[in-house]
This record gives C-alpha cells, structure tokens and sequence, in this order.
C-alpha cells in the first residue's frame, strides 16, 4: 500500500510547472467529459466512445512518429473517428458493427505506427495509460481551445439533442434535425476523448466519460442535475487521481478509473436507497 499511496513529497511537486500544468488539464477535461457523459449515456454511445479513443491513440501514435504534438495528433483522429460513426453509424442496428471495423483498423494502425517510433518508451505508454509529464503549455494551449469549442457548440444545440437523446422517434417527427445532431455530437465527443487520451490514456477514457454520467443517471432523472453531478464526479475522479499519482509517480489512469468507480458505487447505493423510501 505505501508503493501506491505516498505523500512524501507533494509539497515540492505541486509547485512544479508540469505538476501545475497537469492539474488544469484535468480541470478542464473534468468540466468538459462531465458535460458530455450524460448525453453519452442517454445515447448509448459507450462502445462509440471507446472506438473514438482508439483512433485519438492512433492519431497520437503518428504525432509522435512525425514529431508533432501529441494532443494535435489525438485531436486529427478522433475528429476522423468521430465523423465516419456519425456519418456511416446514424442508423442503431449499423453503429456496433461500422464502430467494430474502424475500432480494429484504428488499433492495428496504432501499435504500427508505435513500433516504428524509435523514441522514449514512456511516450509509448504514456499514450496508453496517460502520463502528467506530457501535459505541456502547448498541450495547455489545444486543451483550452478544444474545451471552448466543445461547451460553445454543446450550449447551442443542447436542447435539440437532448430531446433527441431522450425520444429520438419523436424527435424526427417534430422536425429535429437529428441527421444533423448525430454526427455533430459525435465530434464533440472525439474532441472530449482526445482530450482525455495523453492524460488517462487511450485504455481508461471511459472512466471520464461513460461512468460520470452513469452514476449521475442513478441518482437523478433531471438534466441539469445530471450534468452538475457528472461533472462534479469527473472532476473529483480527475484532480484526486493527479494528486494521488504524485508522489508514487505511477500513471493516473488507475486513481481516476478507481475514484469513478467508487462514486457509481456511491450512486447506485443512494439511488436504491432513494428507491425504497419513495416505495415504504
């Protein structure tokens, strides 16, 4: 237990520049993910996101062969992932299946493309299991620039696409353009998991984006609640982890899929409870 929790140190670390750097990145991942993950959840869309992180990793993994930033790398491949699942998965029964092919081509091309990489191993596994020491101020940079874009877009169309998530067949039937609504949300969701992809890495970003918003669902049926409580969840997943990952200088991914888990838990608890006095 002392090898995975440890504060020896914290101190001194938090006034580190990269340390610092690393907690606004989680911040802003944190507001962002928390806003999207009850849509994610309300649409199904937990395995699209999963195929997104594949291709965020993929774009990563040829950013850092190329020698560019890596968050720009991610950024190209989920934006590309994100628009082949809205534009050729629109229809329920084709989205698991168009989703499975890009999901195994994606992969395959990434450990490719990783194994040409002829650089630092961290940087391998960092694109993986996230990694605090890559968030740099030009990661800050595309952060900020994507999280604006992202809320921007999401406060214009998020009654429509609510109302789409909620009754889609009504939806369609009261004029929503939901053809639209489809891949559009499906591109805010590749920029939030490119986001995540150099911070938790490709393995875990559903931890930041699917599980918020699950645990949200089991304790209220009120949109704005949700969105409140997913994003409180996601920034407590976030910030804890980056801060427990400090002084025993493993990778985050673990604290933040570990916190997310424990508050679901703590939902679904409260949700069962809530249950059963409004049943007695």
């Amino acid at each position: 237990m002392s090898r995975l929790f440890g504060f020896e140190g914290v101190g001194e670390l938090l006034g580190l520049p990269f340390v610092q750097n690393a907690f606004v990145a989680a911040a802003l991942l944190g507001l962002v993910a928390g806003a999207l993950a009850p849509l994610v959840v309300a649409r199904g869309m937990g395995f699209a996101v999963h195929g997104t992180a594949e291709l965020a990793f993929t774009g990563g993994a040829a950013a850092l062969l190329v020698g560019i930033s890596v968050s720009v790398g991610a950024v190209v491949g989920a934006v590309v992932a994100g628009l082949v699942f809205g534009v050729l998965g629109l229809r329920q029964r084709e989205r698991d299946s168009v989703i499975g092919v890009v999901l195994a081509f994606g992969l395959g091309l990434g450990v490719l493309l990783l194994a040409l990489y002829q650089g630092r191993a961290s940087n391998k596994f960092g694109l993986l299991t996230g990694s605090i020491v890559s968030v740099d101020s030009s990661n800050i940079a595309v952060l900020v620039s994507v999280t604006i874009v992202v809320l921007a877009v999401l406060a214009v169309v998020y009654r429509p696409l609510l109302f789409a998530s909620a009754d889609p067949d009504v939806a369609v039937a009261r004029g929503v353009p939901t053809r639209l609504l489809s891949p559009l949300f499906a591109v805010l969701v590749a920029l939030t998991t490119a986001l995540a992809v150099p911070i938790v890495g490709a393995i875990l970003v559903l931890s930041v984006t699917i599980i918020p918003g699950a645990a949200a669902a089991r304790v209220t049926s009120n949109p704005l609640a949700a969105t409140l409580l997913a994003i409180g969840i996601a920034e407590l997943a976030l910030l804890g982890g980056t801060f427990l990952s400090l002084a025993p200088g493993l990778p985050i991914s673990g604290y933040v899929a570990t916190i997310a888990f424990l508050a679901y838990l703590v939902c679904r608890l409260v949700g069962r409870v809530r249950g059963r006095v409004r049943a007695g």
